[in-house]
């Protein structure tokens, strides 16, 4: 990767970061584009993965989330460890490199649920990368368990996890925290844990979900946090934007952003982010065709394959049954980019 130097420091200043909200899309796609391919040039990375959501049963209610067990979706489900161990082996069967295992606040599966599933899957596919838990997870479990942050990470990283999801984060303002998903981790306390996991040699990811009731404040302050967080701790891969899905939730946002909106929040987080490496374009939210487009505004990944995925398809995303690996290539290299499958931790496997 290219020299991360800190061209951004103008920018570190929220109202001048603000104004990058005037600039026209053209000018403001340039700016980003220009980076990123100092970076990455014309690659665009993706990995195979598997979604795994052992339970929607959920102790919150987050006004924005179609996917927990509530008014808006009575089927509430939660898998046992046998039905999560053959879904990992079909899904290792037929390709994935990563189990992407996050789900809801359930009373019923704690830490030791958890631990004791992480192991089991280490012990049947020692060459499989665990990506699980969310902060948001870590917190209710630390609050369930009596022990604390360090305690909890400390244990998942010796039961096989070998990384963190970004999930969680929403808005960092915590106005808009309590009106979206009260109850769930406060922003401070989600820096916090990554921090933690990231002094324990660990690698995670970012996000940020925007396209409800925040503001571009509220949007520039959650990305300004980032990057210090990220020049304190320097664990974070990547950074996602996440698009608030308008479908079965609470929060009736009848302003969805236009896909111009999009774009230039996707290039601004690439020129306020200089010191987290990747920012990806989670095909889930967006939509393959604007995750394509948004490798020109910045974004240098798509996510991957996916195989499965009950999050943001119970809000109204195309995304329940991913993609096929060949799909996904194709697609990239018909927009004029390389794809690179990468592996969890952004380590290049193939180039095609």
């Amino acid at each position: 990767m290219a020299n991360q130097s800190m061209d951004n420091q103008e920018f570190l200043d929220p109202n001048k970061a603000l104004k990058l909200y005037d600039l026209d899309i053209f000018t403001l796609g340039k700016m980003a584009d220009s980076i990123r391919q100092d970076y990455f040039g014309k690659k665009v990375f993706f990995n195979s993965n598997r979604h795994i959501n052992p339970t929607n049963e959920c102790a919150d209610v987050c006004k924005f989330c179609g996917f927990s067990a509530h008014r808006k979706n009575p089927n509430a489900y939660t898998m046992n460890q046998e039905e999560i161990l053959r879904i990992a082996r079909d899904s290792i069967e037929a390709g994935a490199l990563e189990l992407h295992i996050v789900g809801a606040h359930n009373p019923k599966l704690n830490l030791e649920w958890y631990l004791e599933l992480f192991k089991t899957l280490k012990a049947n596919f020692p060459q499989i990368h665990i990506k699980a838990l969310t902060a948001a997870e870590v917190n209710y479990l630390s609050v369930l368990s009596g022990k604390s942050y360090e305690e909890v990470l400390k244990l998942m990283a010796q039961s096989g996890v070998d990384s963190m999801p970004g999930g969680g984060a929403e808005i960092f303002d915590e106005k808009i925290r309590a009106f979206v998903c009260k109850g769930k981790v406060d922003s401070t306390n989600w820096l916090k844990i990554h921090k933690i996991w990231h002094s324990l040699g660990k690698k995670s990811n970012a996000t940020m979900l925007f396209g409800h009731i925040e503001s571009r404040e509220h949007r520039i302050d959650h990305l300004l946090r980032l990057y210090y967080a990220q020049e304190d701790s320097g664990g974070f891969n990547a950074f996602i934007p996440l698009v608030y899905q308008k479908e079965n939730n609470f929060l009736n946002v009848k302003n969805f952003p236009s896909g111009q909106e999009i774009l230039k929040t996707i290039a601004i987080a690439r020129i306020l982010l200089p010191n987290i490496p990747h920012i990806k374009a989670y095909w889930a939210t967006l939509g393959l065709n604007l995750a394509m487009v948004a490798q020109e505004f910045g974004a240098d990944d798509i996510d991957g394959t996916i195989q499965r995925e009950a999050i943001q398809s119970a809000s109204g995303s195309k995304s329940a049954n991913g993609i096929l690996k060949d799909e996904l290539i194709a697609q990239i290299k018909n927009a004029g980019f390389t794809p690179v499958e990468r592996d969890s931790l952004y380590n290049e496997i193939r180039l095609y």
